[in-house]
């Protein structure tokens, strides 16, 4: 019996990319010797995805389809595909094309050498030179703070053997940061560098909000550093204050007529202590935020629809 492959990939209005995206990867899975299924997630799109998603599978019962109610967001509607998939390893690959579903065929060679985690990596791409230097700093720093060690430039597209998507299903996190969370469960991991194209039709659906929301869970995952940090900073901060305090009491002392405290200092420390305390109350936040996503425990989607299940 030959084993089988699933192709995940999840949309929001897609439309221009449907078709070529389902004819590049059944072209691929064409010329390798594995049964497929390919599972397209759509995030309630407002445009005519479902419609050109709908129209294919009448003729493709290889493609599946699973429809949100609603827009779960870009983290929860593809974790939630992948837990669905029967395939002996799970393909996960972009609808924007930019991560070209021919790597297919390069992380299933890695699969095939006894790798059970193959990730795209991207140390090139067209994207805009502000955006890529950004990614690649935030990559380094959160390298060097994650407890665990992370796969620089990893796009999230990539091959997950079934032993992996096992040991996700019992995990039952409702908010992963997918990227990190294969590194904890899983090593040794292959890598399938490439350059990554621009976006040539469509809209992206991520915006600065989607991005600082995808960054920010990274670093509350998978590192304690900044609250440690925000203890050596205050800790600091005080010892500071206090060798301030003394400074000028002594001037004050020794110099009582010619030395005027002034009000500058006391502005501008009263604005200078309040901002480090509002960002040490966003940053105790966000993993509050955290915690309160795992108590609540909600599902990652709920579906409306699925085809050829």
């Amino acid at each position: 019996m030959k084993k089988k492959i699933t192709v995940v990939t999840p949309m929001f209005n897609e439309e221009d990319n449907v078709t070529e995206l389902c004819d590049r990867v059944a072209a691929v899975m064409k010329n390798l010797p594995y049964d497929y299924e390919h599972i397209c997630i759509d995030n309630c799109s407002t445009d005519k995805t479902v419609s050109v998603l709908r129209k294919r599978a009448a003729g493709d019962k290889s493609l599946k389809i699973i429809v949100n109610v609603r827009n779960f967001g870009h983290i929860r509607s593809p974790y939630h595909a992948m837990l669905q998939a029967t395939g002996d390893a799970v393909v996960l690959i972009a609808a924007d094309l930019q991560d070209p579903p021919e790597m297919i065929e390069d992380f299933v060679k890695k699969w095939e050498e006894g790798f059970k985690t193959v990730m795209a990596t991207k140390p090139e791409s067209e994207e805009s030179p502000v955006m890529y230097f950004i990614r690649c700093v935030y990559y380094k720093i959160i390298g060097k703070i994650s407890e665990v060690p992370l796969i620089p430039n990893a796009t999230g597209c990539g091959l997950f053997d079934k032993e992996v998507i096992a040991i996700l299903k019992g995990l039952s996190d409702p908010y992963p940061y997918f990227r990190g969370l294969v590194c904890e469960v899983s090593h040794p991991i292959a890598t399938v560098p490439f350059k990554q194209p621009r976006r040539t039709r469509g809209v992206t659906s991520h915006n600065f909000y989607t991005l600082y929301d995808f960054a920010m869970l990274g670093i509350t995952k998978h590192s304690k550093i900044p609250l440690r940090l925000m203890i050596f900073f205050g800790f600091a901060l005080a010892c500071l204050s206090f060798l301030a305090a003394l400074g000028y009491l002594l001037a004050k002392l020794f110099f009582w007529h010619a030395f005027a405290l002034g009000v500058a200092p006391i502005v501008i420390g009263f604005f200078f202590f309040t901002s480090v305390q509002m960002v040490f109350l966003g940053i105790l936040g966000e993993y509050i935020g955290s915690i309160q996503t795992h108590v609540r425990n909600l599902p990652h989607v709920v579906e409306a629809e699925r085809i050829n299940f």
